[in-house]
C-alpha cells in the first residue's frame, strides 16, 4: 500500500514537471531569445558606457538602466502566447477543453514573471557588484510594478488583437505614451516611470512615500484588471478558432 501512494506521488510530481517544463518551453521558446539576447546586450552595453565614462553612477539611473532589458524579457512571453499556440497548432485543443485554457494561461503568466523577476535580481546583482552598490530586492520589487503593467498589457491586446506582431505595435505605442507624458505627470502616482529612488530636493520622505505607494497600488489594479479582462476574453472562442 505504501508502494502504491509512493509511486502515485512520483507519477503526479512527475506529470506536474513535464508539465510546467512543456509551459515553459512554450512561453520562453521560438523567438525568446532574441529578446533575451537584446536585454542582455542592452544592459551590458549601458553598464560598459557608465564604467568607463561615467564618473559616478546613481542608484536612481540603475533602475532605469534595468527598466528596459525587464521590458523585452516580458514583452515576448506576455505578446505572443496566443500566436505561439497557433503556430504550434494546439489552440484547438486548448479552447475544446472547457476552462483549461484560463488554467494554461495563468499558469504561463506566473511562470513568465517568476522567470522575469529572477532575471531582473541577476542583473541588479551584477550592477550592485559593476557599478553601485543597489537593495537588490527592493530594486527587483519595484522594477515589477511597471513591469507588470507592461506584461499585462500585452496579455490584454494579444487577446484582443490575436497577433503577435499586432500587439506588439500596440504595445510599443502605448510605451511610447506613457514615455511622453513623463515630464508633464512628473511626481504624479500615475506616471508609469516614476522613479521610487528618485527622492525630490523640494518633497519630504513621508511625502514621497506616500506617492510612492500609491503608484505602486495604481499601477497593480491596474495591471490585475488588464489580466483579469485579457482572461475573460478567452470566453470568445470563436473569435480565435477560425
Amino acid at each position: 500500500m505504501e508502494n502504491l501512494k509512493y509511486s502515485l506521488k512520483k507519477g503526479i510530481s512527475g506529470t506536474y514537471i513535464t508539465f510546467i517544463r512543456y509551459n515553459l518551453k512554450v512561453v520562453f521558446g521560438n523567438k525568446f531569445v532574441y529578446f533575451l539576447g537584446a536585454s542582455l546586450i542592452f544592459y551590458f552595453l549601458v553598464t560598459l558606457i557608465n564604467l568607463f565614462t561615467s564618473d559616478s553612477e546613481s542608484i536612481q539611473g540603475v533602475y532605469y538602466q534595468l527598466m528596459f532589458p525587464a521590458f523585452l524579457l516580458i514583452f515576448f512571453p506576455t505578446s505572443y502566447g496566443i500566436q505561439n499556440d497557433e503556430d504550434a497548432r494546439i489552440l484547438e485543443i486548448l479552447f475544446g477543453i472547457p476552462n483549461y485554457r484560463y488554467k494554461i494561461w495563468l499558469l504561463r503568466l506566473v511562470i513568465a514573471y517568476f522567470i522575469v523577476f529572477w532575471f531582473i535580481f541577476i542583473m541588479a546583482s551584477l550592477s550592485s557588484v559593476l557599478i553601485i552598490n543597489v537593495p537588490k530586492w527592493e530594486m527587483t520589487l519595484r522594477l515589477m510594478v511597471p513591469v507588470g503593467f507592461i506584461g499585462m498589457m500585452g496579455f490584454f491586446f494579444s487577446t484582443v488583437v490575436k497577433n503577435g506582431n499586432g500587439t506588439a505595435v500596440v504595445v510599443v505605442i502605448i510605451g511610447l505614451l506613457a514615455w511622453i507624458l513623463v515630464e508633464l505627470l512628473g511626481n504624479s502616482a500615475w506616471n508609469l516611470f516614476l522613479n521610487p529612488f528618485d527622492l525630490p530636493n523640494d518633497m519630504s520622505e513621508v511625502v514621497w512615500s506616500n506617492i510612492v505607494a500609491k503608484h505602486i497600488r495604481t499601477w497593480l489594479i491596474v495591471s490585475v484588471v488588464a489580466g483579469l479582462w485579457g482572461l475573460l476574453n478567452l470566453q470568445q472562442r470563436e473569435k480565435f478558432i477560425k
